[in-house]
């Protein structure tokens, strides 16, 4: 069955005063809303209890069987460095294939290391950065996820992997993806927190292949090469399997595929590591 689509709207520019004047009500807070961030699909706030609450818009199609609750469900996760969750409520908008959900959170103070999901200049993070990175990702994977990973909105399955692969990369032949561990989903600059680390956003956490959260912050980094060497140094085990080949693979895909924006700083390192990562593919 296919899913009415709902109408594009970016929160940037439309009013979100009535959406945070209903969270105020449900949640019991007050937003500030001289702290107010707004982004395309979400928009975020510092409350009078010193609380970070998130509120989000997703389409029925982007949502799915198994639910929209991921912030909520990843408060089980233990030795994982990220803000602990509080209460979320979720409505459907009138009229509309769309459902609101907002998340209150502990406040995280750091900021994060990218102001957009890549970076393209060097955030010389210490080595304690990278040693608590390496903590929460293989405290991450040696759990259980009770979901399905949505990087991009979009739940992840062995025919997502292999029609990304095969629509830019054809000479790819076996694009089987062997092993699956839970994933953040969406690691990208924006998402982390330096120089005190934390992982942040976890709406679209859950199983996913192996390696793709390595590939998703390295694949942000390549505009600044030392440190896409360095995320490449620290996650080699994940990036140098089978599975994470081909995570990184999946990630050049996206930016240098079909829809390739010719201003990207990734656009040439993705394509080069591209070369790269299929020859590996072959001779493995």
């Amino acid at each position: 069955m296919t899913l009415p689509v709902p109408s594009a709207v970016d929160l940037r520019q439309e009013s979100v005063d009535g959406v945070l004047d209903r969270v105020e009500r449900s949640l019991q807070v007050r937003l500030d809303r001289e702290t107010v961030v707004r982004k395309r699909r979400s928009v975020g706030a510092r409350t009078d209890r010193d609380t970070w609450v998130r509120v989000e818009r997703r389409g029925f199609d982007r949502i799915g069987a198994q639910g929209w609750n991921g912030p909520e469900s990843a408060a089980v996760l233990s030795r994982v460095d990220m803000p602990r969750w509080y209460a979320g409520f979720a409505w459907r908008e009138p009229g509309e294939p769309v459902m609101w959900r907002a998340d209150e959170m502990e406040l995280v103070t750091a900021a994060p290391v990218g102001r957009a999901a890549l970076v393209i200049d060097d955030p010389r993070l210490p080595d304690g950065w990278w040693s608590a990175l390496n903590a929460s990702l293989g405290a991450l994977a040696a759990q259980s996820a009770p979901r399905v990973a949505t990087p991009d909105t979009e739940t992840i399955t062995q025919e997502l992997v292999t029609a990304t692969l095969r629509g830019v990369f054809p000479e790819v032949a076996d694009t089987r993806v062997e092993e699956w561990r839970p994933a953040h989903a969406d690691l990208t600059w924006a998402n982390v927190t330096g120089p005190e680390f934390c992982m942040i956003d976890w709406e679209d956490w859950g199983m996913a292949p192996r390696g793709l959260d390595a590939a998703t912050l390295w694949g942000n980094a390549l505009a600044v090469p030392s440190l896409a060497d360095r995320v490449w140094s620290e996650r080699r085990a994940d990036l140098e399997s089978r599975s994470g080949r081909l995570m990184a693979l999946f990630f050049c895909a996206k930016v240098a595929g079909p829809y390739a924006y010719p201003e990207d700083p990734r656009l040439e390192p993705a394509r080069n590591e591209a070369t790269r990562l299929v020859a590996e593919l072959h001779a493995s």
